[in-house]
């Protein structure tokens, strides 16, 4: 596996970036996390053109440099070496993870949707470098109609699972929440509103990290 999942996975949703003074923010907002030790930071953007999301990806890549911080690409498979990106995170409808691992190689990271009652069929064989679970709790910057499993549902699938696949729980997860997720048996919480949300963003992540290591 070529990267070891931190305990805080942020997910920065296109939701949270203002169309006004769209360069000024990212440039602000990625050299904080650059200060606040960010290492991991997936895009989401499910709207915008490829010329916003290569417009953003410039900016975050050129504050957060390669070979220091991952970048992970929601979604779009064939823009990850446009955008100098690390990896990509692909669902039902997108690439498949097997065309998803053709494409990147051995060295990229790919990860993918790896269940919520239960594990998707086959996916522990899938080639992929973790499996996100959830929704956990109610979420408000991913649509999806799939019922919540809570931190039960997260202990119910790492049992399936076994020891050695990462998961990463997301949906929902709060400051408050989170650690009781891991202890459910995530490796890791992804988290968009409960950082991205917030007025200080760099902030709030250095207060996760700082809390659960």
């Amino acid at each position: 596996m070529p990267f070891s999942f931190p305990r805080v996975y942020p997910i920065l949703d296109s939701s949270f970036i203002p169309a006004a003074g769209r360069r000024q923010f990212l440039l602000r907002l990625g050299s904080l996390l650059a200060e606040a030790g960010v290492m991991l930071l997936e895009y989401r953007n499910k709207t915008g053109s490829d010329v916003e999301l290569l417009a953003d990806a410039a900016i975050l890549r050129a504050v957060l440099p390669l070979g220091e911080v991952k970048l992970i690409l929601d979604d779009r498979a064939d823009l990850v070496d446009l955008m100098a990106f690390d990896g990509v995170h692909v669902d039902a409808g997108d690439v498949s993870p097997v065309e998803a691992r053709r494409r990147l190689g051995a060295e990229g990271i790919v990860g993918t949707f790896g269940g919520s009652g239960e594990l998707v069929a086959g996916i522990l064989e899938a080639p992929v470098d973790y499996l996100a679970v959830g929704p956990v709790y109610a979420t408000t910057t991913k649509q999806t109609t799939t019922p919540p499993i809570g931190p039960d549902g997260v202990r119910r699938l790492r049992e399936a699972a076994g020891p050695g696949p990462v998961l990463v729980a997301v949906g929902g997860v709060t400051f408050e929440t989170a650690r009781l997720i891991l202890g459910a048996g995530a490796s890791s919480v992804g988290v968009a509103a409960g950082i991205f949300g917030k007025a200080d963003p760099a902030g709030e992540f250095r207060r996760w990290v700082s809390s659960l290591g």
